[in-house]
């Protein structure tokens, strides 16, 4: 497990954390490979999560098999169709406002998407820890204006991290996490 950069490295101290993000965390730091080969972690992820029929390359886009393998490891239902990011505004309950380890859903080009997790926002953005953000399991700036869905996880008792966390505005704005 690569430690999570030092803006975020509070992430680390709190505890409980949501579930989800705890998993998520412990994938921090996993990239591509690049060329014709696969990162043999990222393709345990779709063995894992039941989807190796259908992901079958590391190069085709990854943000809904992260979410799945975080979501299976957390005990948490996996949607119908996780590969295509857009499917996760079905997962949870809706919510009004972001939290800590809610699953935010983008829009990204023409009917595309993008799926992560909430670790923060500033005033213009989301800060989201997904899969395939710049190739890796990466923490991310995302426009705020590009949120179509933000979905809760079901708790028995959500834990006391599970909040909206202002952060400072470091950092580019992410314009396509492929």
């Amino acid at each position: 497990m690569k430690p999570l950069p030092p803006a975020y490295g509070w992430i680390d101290d709190l505890r409980p954390l949501p579930l989800m993000l705890q998993e998520g965390s412990k994938l921090y730091g996993t990239f591509e490979v690049m060329g014709p080969a696969n990162n043999p972690a990222i393709m345990g992820w779709a063995k894992e999560s039941e989807l190796s029929r259908t992901f079958t390359a590391d190069s085709i886009p990854w943000c809904g098999l992260f979410m799945a393998v975080v979501a299976r490891r957390a005990g948490k239902s996996v949607v119908e169709g996780p590969l295509w990011a857009r499917n996760w505004a079905k997962f949870g309950k809706p919510a009004d406002r972001a939290q800590l380890g809610d699953i935010l859903v983008f829009r990204r080009g023409q009917g595309s998407g993008h799926v992560g997790l909430y670790v923060g926002e500033d005033y213009g953005a989301f800060h989201v820890l997904g899969g395939n953000q710049s190739d890796g399991v990466t923490i991310t700036r995302i426009v705020r204006d590009r949120c179509i869905a933000i979905r809760r996880p079901a708790y028995r008792k959500a834990p006391v991290s599970a909040k909206p966390v202002q952060l400072a505005a470091n950092g580019v704005l992410s314009t396509n996490e492929a």
